[in-house]
């Protein structure tokens, strides 16, 4: 029988089971020839290719902190010039409030080229460079000059694009990653996406190459965690706020605080696993 032939068969009598929806169908249809059951893409991302939907301006349209804890379960979506889109839930963000904040490029209200995305309207991405080398990528809310920096992404498609990208900016022989290596990170999260200094001021409701699409399934308050930005110790007293976000148990995050999460579960706010 011609494989698409058997796999519209194999579809219709797992859908005719009541013990499978449509989306585990289509995951056990993703599995590879060779009995490999990992599919090519998350089993998540399947029940997400029916809400992809473009976020629109009012959704960022937030004060900072709001849309940092906002993005988490929203979906990045990057388009690469030969067509093929990579799929990444948001999973870990950091607030920068603006000139107040002493750890924001934008630290008492100085506007520069470099920063001059962070005082556009909510929505510009605000790409800048560290090391000389690698990127990270951050998105314009409400208030002059603060901005929410990308952490990291669970992988949802293209993973393979995604590893072919990270290699490519690895040097020398390096073992495979793995998929969770791919994005755990904000750096690695820029690299996995192709994202460079040529995103920087692009705006997400508008642009043909990244946007944000709406989660399916978006976590409540008690998914997840706030403590302390990654990276900044020399801050004084904004080294300790707690502006960073993330979603608790997935392990595509890039740094988990395990003792704030034993706090969080000894208040109340998440049972302790």
């Amino acid at each position: 029988m011609p494989r698409k032939r058997k796999l519209l068969a194999q579809l219709s009598a797992l859908q005719s089971n009541s013990s499978f929806s449509p989306f585990d169908a289509l995951e056990n249809l993703n599995a590879t020839p060779d009995g490999d059951s990992s599919p090519k893409s998350s089993k998540y991302f399947v029940s997400e290719k029916i809400n992809s939907s473009r976020l629109e301006a009012d959704f960022f349209n937030q004060p900072c902190v709001s849309l940092a804890k906002s993005f988490l379960g929203q979906i990045l979506v990057r388009k690469l010039p030969d067509g093929r889109e990579l799929w990444g839930r948001i999973v870990e963000t950091e607030a920068y409030l603006g000139g107040e904040d002493e750890a924001s490029h934008s630290k008492g209200g100085k506007q520069t080229q470099r920063n001059a995305a962070m005082f556009m309207k909510p929505g510009t991405l605000y790409v800048y460079q560290i090391y000389g080398i690698y990127f990270c990528v951050n998105v314009s809310s409400q208030g002059e000059g603060a901005a929410v920096l990308l952490r990291s992404l669970e992988p949802l498609q293209g993973l393979d694009a995604m590893r072919e990208l990270r290699s490519a900016s690895r040097k020398g022989p390096r073992k495979p990653l793995k998929d969770w290596q791919l994005c755990n990170g904000p750096s690695k999260l820029c690299q996995a996406l192709g994202i460079d200094k040529a995103f920087d001021q692009r705006d997400l409701t508008q642009d043909a190459a990244i946007w944000m699409a709406p989660g399916r399934e978006l976590p409540g308050e008690q998914d997840v965690v706030t403590t302390t930005r990654i990276g900044i110790g020399s801050r004084g007293e904004w080294a300790q706020k707690p502006l960073r976000f993330y979603l608790r148990g997935n392990k595509f995050v890039s740094v988990v605080d395990k003792k704030t999460e034993r706090e969080m579960a000894a208040v109340g706010h998440f049972s302790c696993s």
